[in-house]
């Protein structure tokens, strides 16, 4: 069985594992009532996509 003749340091195994990050959340503002929401899904604010109300949303 193949055996490493030397250790790995620290330095290139953390270089090694850069890329293993998780990806920062897009955000987007809401065309029509301008909070911010997730690209792609229903503002959970107004209840609005693609401008036609899925979800009725209740006043406070």
């Amino acid at each position: 069985m193949a055996v490493p003749k030397k250790r790995t340091s620290k330095q290139r195994k953390r270089k090694r594992r850069t890329h293993n990050k998780a990806d920062a959340t897009a955000i987007q503002e809401c065309p029509r009532c301008g909070d911010p929401r997730r690209p792609h899904r229903v503002c959970p604010s107004c209840g609005h996509y693609d401008d036609r109300e899925v979800i009725a949303v209740e006043e406070f």
